[in-house]
């Protein structure tokens, strides 16, 4: 939302109101980092934050609670138990971010994106972002404050680039029963762009992508959770393919981009 609006201003339940500029944000998590603006040197500015939580250790039947302000109307709030210690989402379900999240029973009804899931103690454990299935999704607090923190320090979050145009396709079924683990799906090669990591590795038009780094890529949100992994950036990585109806490894070596592939 932030991108495309040239002024924003924050306001607080105490019916003050001061301006903002972006710092940084992320389109991909929908996270931005916004700093605020004293009107002059008499208006200051007293904020106190909220306490985090230890979002890394999260155990199913925790009980939690989804704060928001709906509208900037009135604060409100639902309550639920973390319902899977599972910390990601298969099959692009979702189109946002899709690891490090939290899975709850806690209802996220309009409005509710952007704020805090807490535990019983009120410190927040993650950051409200969808409702998927019936079932709350927040992005777990230790990602929000890695995304945050390097929105802070450069304006924007770094992605690891490959230089290619997939698609998403399925496996003829004999060869993905020979997978290890079994696979049904992966990412065919479109074109492969000049003088970028793919091209110096080798990968060919044709070429299915199913593995990047030793983990199962079955389509363009499990390649898209690896690239946003910085620290890829600059090193030799497996990439493993299809081709030819057989499979191998090539050696790829991402550079830092601030594009999606």
């Amino acid at each position: 939302i932030v991108r495309k609006l040239d002024e924003l201003e924050v306001s607080f339940s105490n019916g003050k109101s001061f301006p903002a500029n972006v710092i940084g944000n992320d389109p991909y998590s929908d996270i931005a980092l916004l700093k605020i603006q004293a009107n002059d040197k008499n208006d200051s500015i007293s904020l106190i934050p909220i306490e985090i939580g230890d979002s890394e250790n999260l155990k199913a039947g925790q009980f939690v609670l989804a704060l928001a302000n709906p509208y900037g109307e009135y604060p409100s709030i639902t309550e639920g138990i973390i319902t899977s210690e599972r910390s990601s989402l298969g099959g692009g379900r979702w189109g946002g971010i899709t690891n490090n999240i939290v899975i709850t029973d806690a209802r996220l009804n309009p409005g509710y994106s952007g704020g805090p899931l807490v535990d019983v103690e009120g410190k927040m454990i993650g950051l409200n972002a969808a409702y998927v299935s019936s079932r709350g999704i927040a992005i777990r607090a230790s990602k929000v404050r890695n995304i945050t923190d390097q929105l802070a320090k450069y304006g924007a979050i770094k992605i690891a680039y490959l230089g290619v145009v997939t698609d998403e396709i399925s496996l003829p079924r004999e060869v993905g029963a020979q997978l290890e683990p079994s696979q049904e799906e992966g990412l065919m090669v479109l074109s492969v762009e000049k003088d970028t990591p793919a091209k110096k590795a080798g990968l060919l038009l044709g070429d299915i992508i199913i593995g990047f780094d030793d983990q199962p890529i079955a389509n363009i949100h499990d390649l898209r959770r690896q690239l946003l992994n910085q620290d890829v950036i600059g090193k030799s990585v497996k990439l493993a393919i299809i081709r030819g109806e057989k499979k191998s490894e090539i050696t790829i070596t991402p550079r830092e981009s601030s594009g999606s592939n």
